[in-house]
């Protein structure tokens, strides 16, 4: 079929909801991309006419077409659809179902993840339909808990930035509307001046450059527009800039000021520190009273040295308990004069030993001869630990009771006359004297 405007619009008409007719229309669309910019403004017409599930329809349309072209590096529809999309977008959201509008979020959603447009171009999109959420009631919430082309980050505009959000939001707009006025008439002024054009006859010549004039004028009021939203824009961003140069200024005239606090305050603790250094240098610590070879000054606040002083002698060390006296003190001792006789702590008698009676008849039998043991004076000396005395102490015991003394009179005057064998069996001496002998 050849390309026509009846043709176009026959096409749109037929267009329905499924997947099928909306791939054919959008291949035969393509198909004819050299008249992208007359097929994009059938199709907004079309838009603009239908009714609201039409509308979606053709929305569907123009996003196989974009998508479609986007893929193929065709840019003859992207070209064509920058300047309407966003008025077409914004007629198809307005007055249609919860649901319907739904889907064109979703649709436009799809533009901005894919980058099917340009930022400015998508950026409109998305301002016209946010235009058209806050229009509503207040009263209402709005879907999804709030614009969803806001942010896609989900966090909003600083406050300092509130103000630039509007102009560069106008800005979008007059570059979609500048762009697409321009595109329209150049195009026209390239083929009416197109050499290879043949003339037409003078009346539809004059009606094509008075539509031409007509194009150029619209065009040359976009561009202003667009000229003047730049302007706000910028003078917008040059009250910020100024706002931050005067901010600037004033932190760095309170950054020098905590500048000269930090340094004479580090200077200050420096000075402290060295007086507290140098009050320790001066002002050792005191020695231990009774120190070995350190005296106390007069005024007792210090101390100092002696190397003359001379090591103390050792202290006197109390003696041990001494063992029982009976061990150590033979028997029938002296006693030394001053030490009083024995007594007992318990009220009990003192038993004396008896002297011993060399009148008593000898035994029957001599007693048994026990040898001495090997080292047996070396265990006794063992047995008991010696008493070891200062020199000069007396001879009493730490509780300072006399030594017990055994108590015996000395009587040995049978033992150095007389004859030794005397009284005793003849043969029990004969066999004495003969062992005594033979020793």
């Amino acid at each position: 079929m050849a390309y026509t405007d009846d043709a176009v619009k026959a096409k749109l008409s037929a267009l329905n909801e499924t997947q099928e007719s909306i791939v054919t229309v959008a291949q035969w669309v393509m198909f004819h991309r050299r008249h992208a910019d007359r097929t994009g403004q059938l199709w907004l017409q079309r838009l603009k006419d239908s009714g609201a599930n039409k509308r979606l329809n053709l929305i569907y349309l123009a996003n196989e077409v974009a998508q479609q072209s986007k893929a193929r590096r065709k840019d003859d529809f992207l070209i064509a659809f920058s300047p309407i999309i966003a008025e077409a977008s914004a007629t198809a959201y307005k007055g249609a179902t919860n649901e319907v509008q739904q889907k064109i979020r979703r649709v436009i959603e799809v533009w901005r993840q894919r980058q099917i447009f340009e930022q400015p171009i998508q950026e409109a999109i998305e301002a016209r339909i946010d235009e058209l959420d806050k229009s509503r009631s207040s009263g209402k919430k709005p879907l999804l808990g709030g614009s969803l082309f806001s942010n896609s980050s989900g966090t909003s505009a600083p406050l300092e930035l509130q103000p630039i959000v509007p102009l560069q939001i106008a800005v979008s707009k007059a570059v979609v509307a500048a762009t697409g006025a321009a595109s329209t008439a150049n195009l026209e002024y390239d083929k009416l001046t197109d050499p290879n054009t043949p003339t037409p006859t003078p009346p539809v010549h004059a009606a094509r450059l008075s539509s031409l004039l007509r194009s150029l004028a619209s065009a040359e009021g976009a561009v202003s527009e667009s000229i003047k939203a730049r302007r706000a824009l910028v003078e917008g961003l040059e009250k910020l800039l100024q706002t931050n140069k005067t901010a600037i200024a004033s932190e760095e005239s309170q950054q020098i000021e905590l500048v000269t606090r930090k340094t004479a305050i580090e200077a200050k603790k420096r000075e402290v520190e060295d007086g507290i250094m140098r009050g320790l240098s001066a002002e050792p610590s005191p020695p231990v009273h009774g120190s070995p070879g350190l005296e106390s000054s007069e005024n007792g606040k210090g101390f100092h040295h002696d190397s003359t002083s001379v090591e103390p002698e050792r202290p006197d060390i109390e003696a041990l308990t001494p063992p029982p006296m009976e061990s150590l003190t033979p028997v029938d001792s002296p006693r030394a004069e001053g030490i009083p006789a024995l007594t007992t702590t318990t009220s009990a008698d003192v038993m004396h030993e008896q002297p011993p009676n060399h009148n008593e008849p000898a035994p029957a039998m001599p007693p048994p001869f026990i040898p001495a043991t090997a080292g047996s004076d070396l265990l006794s000396s063992f047995a008991m630990p010696p008493v070891r005395l200062h020199p000069g102490s007396p001879a009493t015991n730490t509780n300072g009771g006399a030594f017990k003394k055994r108590k015996v009179e000395p009587d040995y005057t049978g033992f150095g006359s007389g004859d030794a064998m005397e009284g005793l069996d003849e043969d029990v001496a004969e066999l004495l004297r003969a062992e005594s002998g033979g020793h």
